[in-house]
């Protein structure tokens, strides 16, 4: 089966920047939940219909517990979005996985606690999460490593600790969420997953490690301004190679115009509420979310 795709691309830091410059019509949409973090620019990559959201916005001035996530998520649904691939800084926990690498996610231990977190607060909607990202995404994205990025060090898996921010962890933090099986630790990933989730949008997720934490020792003789620029330069390293990434994925897009993804009927039996008693109002508020359920 053959479906139409159209794929939102948002970036963190760095990554954001460097595809907001791309040439495409350029879209800042209302939402119920306010303006997205950026202006969307529409464009196409390869032939393929894409979307792309900074999401710290112009100049990265939201940060982690600011951002809209409801608006961004709710903004590319509405404009037709089916697909969505991010990316994020993180720090890494493991010290196989070196600054610089990538890691496609695959897991998420989830420790925010400000954000909203649902689209459905009038309502009992209760999507499975038991794997937060789309297994056709990520095969799609590990095949395209494989068979086209040789020459960099891509991670097939990664369990991603979202703590709230924006503050870093303190070294005892570090060291539980190493043992909690965290192998990255970032501020970004949730409730972005889980709201594409509840939007029916198969999301997969890059992470672009960039330092060791602070569970690893830094070398003492080294200045607090150098480490910082050599995480920086983790950053740009680790960013441009998620941008060949992603470009390289799009230049075959087969596997997800013929394999559907499980989150596109996440809602088809989430919705626990009686829909008889669930307000009229709100049900078409949400209409581009969960409309055709109601027909």
């Amino acid at each position: 089966m053959t479906q139409h795709i159209k794929i939102g691309v948002i970036g963190g830091s760095g990554l954001g920047d460097a595809l907001g410059a791309e040439q495409g019509e350029t879209v800042f949409p209302d939402t119920p939940f306010g303006k997205p973090s950026s202006p969307i620019v529409q464009t196409q990559w390869q032939g393929v219909d894409i979307c792309i959201l900074q999401r710290h916005g112009i100049g990265h001035t939201y940060n982690p517990s600011q951002v809209p996530y409801r608006a961004n998520i709710y903004a590319l649904k509405a404009l037709g979005v089916t697909h969505i691939v991010a990316s994020g800084a993180t720090g890494s926990l493991r010290e196989n996985i070196a600054p610089g690498d990538l890691v496609i996610v695959d897991q998420v231990i989830d420790k925010t606690c400000k954000r909203p977190n649902t689209f459905y607060d009038c309502a009992a909607v209760h999507v499975e999460l038991a794997e937060p990202f789309c297994p056709v995404m990520r095969q799609w994205l590990l095949n395209t490593a494989k068979t086209k990025l040789a020459d960099y060090n891509v991670h097939e898996k990664g369990t991603y600790v979202v703590m709230e921010g924006p503050a870093f962890s303190t070294k005892a933090e570090s060291h539980m969420h190493r043992a909690w099986g965290g192998d990255l630790i970032g501020m970004t990933c949730m409730p972005e997953a889980k709201l594409a989730r509840e939007a029916e949008l198969a999301y997969a997720l890059i992470g672009l490690p960039t330092d060791y934490d602070c569970w690893r020792e830094h070398d003492p003789n080294v200045d607090q301004m150098d480490l910082l620029t050599e995480i920086i330069g983790n950053l740009k390293k680790a960013s441009a190679a998620g941008i060949e990434l992603i470009k390289a994925a799009l230049s075959d897009v087969e596997l997800l115009l013929t394999t559907p993804s499980p989150a596109h009927q996440a809602l088809k039996l989430g919705i626990w509420s009686n829909k008889d008693n669930i307000d009229k109002q709100e049900i078409e508020r949400l209409g581009v979310l969960w409309g055709m359920y109601f027909q």
